[in-house]
């Protein structure tokens, strides 16, 4: 049984990585290479790196690092993410949905830096929305809320007129303490209960009316 949820809103924002893109091949291959390099198991890494900055995820997983090895081995790792698009995928329905947004305010909020966010949009096939917070843009990783919040700002809407989409805890919490709706997207979403959880982007249509973006989003009842 489906249940359709109707959202309003004046603005999105959208998570990049397994929201628009599927980069799960590249982000296993990655993380788990660097997991037997540190000697830790990789079944728990990949739990904890979905949504996140790769410094603040490294955080978490060696907590006694000084945090400038952190910051070091995610620049290395940025660069080794973005020269590996072997995978990468749109998520079904991510054109037809980012079309349907053309000329209404929408952001791009990716834990992703800007050069692995264009390689990875490009390898996709996805048009690259002009507004756009990266990992450049922000002083705290998700679920740090201040991405969110400065794509609001930059749209210029209030954060209650936001409708978030992501598919991680980090970036569903940070949708939430940024004080927003999140739509959660595909099977990691499920867990963190987001407002409505969609399979993929091919579940939600947009119609706009005044400045207004009505969504049906067709989630699992």
């Amino acid at each position: 049984m489906t249940a359709t949820t109707v959202l309003t809103a004046r603005a999105l924002l959208l998570d990049m990585d397994g929201t628009l893109v599927n980069s799960d091949a590249v982000v296993e291959r990655v993380w788990r290479r660097w997991a037997e390099r540190h000697g830790l198991d990789g079944d728990e890494v990949m739990k904890v790196v979905h949504g996140r900055q790769g410094y603040a995820s490294m955080a978490l997983l060696l907590p006694d690092r000084p945090m400038e090895q952190n910051h070091a081995d995610n620049a290395r790792m940025l660069a080794e993410e973005t020269a590996d698009v072997d995978g990468v995928v749109a998520v079904p329905g991510a054109g037809e949905f980012l079309a349907a947004l053309r000329g209404l305010p929408h952001a791009l909020v990716t834990s992703a830096d800007v050069a692995l966010s264009t390689a990875r949009m490009a390898a996709a096939g996805l048009p690259m929305p002009d507004v756009r917070v990266t990992a450049e843009s922000v002083g705290a990783s998700k679920p740090d809320p201040e991405g969110f919040l400065k794509g609001a700002a930059e749209l210029g809407v209030a954060p209650a007129d936001c409708v978030v989409f992501e598919d991680s805890g980090a970036g569903i919490s940070a949708g939430r303490a940024a004080g927003m709706r999140v739509v959660g997207v595909g099977a990691r979403a499920g867990y963190h209960r987001p407002d409505v959880v969609v399979r993929d982007l091919t579940r939600v249509s947009v119609a706009a009316t005044d400045g207004v973006m009505r969504l049906e989003v067709r989630g699992q009842g």
